[in-house]
């Protein structure tokens, strides 16, 4: 479980393929110190598993389904990346419950320049945007943000001179995919509600519904 705040950007250092699946090397400087073998580390908001450590050198390994449901895949040697470590329990929580499970990608569509922030508009599925809100939470390349606007198929953020100087998104641009991790708690209305409403086209009641919510 993760925060959404980025602790550091990072260098990708060198990518090995093998049998599909990919093993990328980061340069994580002094934090590399604070890892373990094992230890879990959200590299563009995807939670990856440390496997390996030499210097300052991290590996991780990422696997088919990962490269193909996020922007990891487009990584090349020398691109630059998100990367914040696992939360502790009693730590503060600063941004929002984020899992590290991407639930797919976004293109940046438009960049609005607005007094004292950057509005990103970011195009995506009509069944990612169903599940966000206004003023709720989403999460970009692991970055914690709140929404703006929410359409049909795209969303809205504003960032501040901060988090623009301090995350992959100094390097913003119309075209740029980045990932995408709505807030956990959209999933599980969203879930909830599909149970009731496809239960063979006959809608549950509200209290059959809280009943349920109940049992999950």
């Amino acid at each position: 479980m993760f925060s959404g705040i980025v602790e550091k950007t990072v260098p990708v250092t060198r990518i090995l393929q093998k049998k599909g699946n990919w093993k990328i090397y980061l340069d994580l400087g002094p934090l590399v110190k604070q890892l373990n073998l094992g230890h879990s580390v959200a590299v563009n908001g995807t939670c990856l598993t440390v496997v390996g450590k030499k210097g300052k050198i991290a590996s991780f390994e990422v696997i088919q389904e990962t490269l193909k449901r996020t922007n990891l895949g487009l990584l090349k040697v020398g691109d630059i990346v998100n990367v914040e470590r696992s939360l502790l329990l009693g730590s503060r929580l600063e941004g929002h419950l984020v899992q590290g499970h991407i639930d797919g990608t976004g293109k940046i569509i438009a960049l609005e320049k607005v007094p004292g922030s950057t509005k990103i508009w970011v195009k995506t599925s009509n069944n990612l945007a169903r599940m966000m809100i206004n003023k709720g939470s989403v999460a970009l390349d692991g970055i914690s943000l709140t929404i703006v606007d929410v359409q049909r198929n795209s969303f809205s953020v504003c960032l501040i001179p901060h988090t623009l100087m301090t995350t992959t998104l100094m390097s913003a641009a119309i075209g740029m995919i980045v990932n995408i991790e709505v807030d956990i708690i959209g999933k599980w209305i969203e879930r909830l509600v599909r149970d009731a409403v496809g239960d063979g086209g006959h809608s549950k009641s509200l209290k059959q519904l809280a009943f349920q919510a109940k049992t999950y």
